[in-house]
């Protein structure tokens, strides 16, 4: 359980993928601390941070999804430890605990896989995904590999889970995990729509499914089976870049949203801009949040402590961290200590 004297503590982990990969890297600072820390100690060479995840009743327990599978670390990330699963040629892309219990964990990787542990991490069974059928346009992609980039479970319904699918579409499981298929299927003229970067479900709006992609946002108000595009108003002119998507902790009515402009596919002068969203009806209407100014990347994830929901961070590909204790009212600015490059730049988020 939190303790009174509980310290927000922020991580942040770095990677590239496919022929680019760097140094990698994970990054940890508590409140007050002013530093950026790193705490790679007992992670492989290089370590590719593509996931992580707090522990929601024990914040010393850490997971951190790697290129050799998934690590724990059990006093904050000091030390890391390998779990016992699948490593070689099986990168770890995201990570996902049951919401009523916390020592069921899910982990999604690439090449598209599954796994699930009923006991903290210490041993894994692989999931069925026989029957993912990807839609056509992004059967045959070389060198990009189906990887399962995001994980939820509906809070209301845990049987009810989603796989957002790196250009591939969703995919759903309506038995904890156990099987899988595909929900998005049909004729496209381009991918950037099946092109996912995270999947959420919020227990205020049960079997409502959110998706977010390359260009835009999507809806689904039942379970997956028929999708209405999600208006931002005046997100970026030329195309929205989505890469985060959080529902707030302590109100499951309110969701952020860290985008990009861009679309993915725009030249890159006109990808050097970043903004913070947030809905406070469940997606229905979205507001810019005032940072005080206008972050100069994309900005790529959120992360709340829901140990302490007023204190909110995003973060920009680059690693310019923007971080409030007062809900969003205030921000102030940090810069983690890496070279951050195509092949070495911000994957994922946590606090806790």
């Amino acid at each position: 359980m939190t303790s009174a004297n509980h310290r927000t503590h922020v991580y942040i982990g770095l990677a590239g993928e496919g022929d680019n990969i760097g140094g990698g890297g994970l990054y940890r600072r508590a409140d007050g601390d002013e530093e950026w820390q790193s705490i790679t100690n007992g992670l492989p060479a290089n370590p590719q941070i593509r996931s992580l995840k707090v522990h929601p009743e024990d914040p010393s327990v850490v997971y951190a999804g790697t290129q050799q599978g998934v690590y724990r670390s059990d006093d904050r990330g000091d030390h890391w430890e390998a779990l016992e699963q699948p490593r070689q040629g099986m990168d770890v892309w995201s990570l996902a605990m049951h919401p009523q219990d916390p020592k069921t964990i899910y982990a999604g990787y690439e090449p598209c896989g599954v796994y699930r542990s009923q006991d903290s991490g210490e041993t894994w069974s692989k999931m069925n995904t026989d029957r993912v059928v990807f839609p056509h346009l992004t059967t045959y992609m070389p060198p990009l590999a189906k990887r399962v980039i995001g994980l939820a479970l509906d809070p209301s319904n845990p049987s009810d889970m989603y796989g957002a699918i790196e250009v591939g579409g969703l995919l759903g499981s309506r038995d904890g995990g156990e099987s899988w298929e595909s929900l998005i299927d049909g004729p496209y003229l381009r991918n950037n729509t099946l092109d996912l970067h995270g999947v959420a479900v919020s227990a205020a709006a049960a079997g409502t499914v959110h998706i977010i992609t390359q260009v835009a946002m999507f809806r689904s108000r039942d379970r997956g089976h028929h999708w209405e595009h999600v208006q931002v108003d005046e997100m970026f002119p030329g195309g929205s870049y989505c890469r985060g998507l959080l529902v707030a902790p302590d109100d499951p009515k309110t969701m952020y949203l860290a985008a990009g402009a861009g679309g993915g596919g725009a030249p890159q002068g006109t990808q050097e801009a970043g903004a913070l969203f947030r809905s406070r009806d469940v997606g229905e209407t979205w507001e810019r949040v005032d940072l005080g100014e206008t972050a100069s990347s994309r900005m790529f994830q959120i992360a709340i402590d829901p140990a302490a929901p007023s204190h909110i961070h995003c973060c920009t590909y680059y690693g310019q961290v923007y971080s409030s204790e007062d809900g969003g009212d205030s921000w102030s600015k940090s810069q983690i200590p890496a070279e951050i490059s195509r092949s070495n730049h911000v994957y994922p988020m946590v606090c806790g």
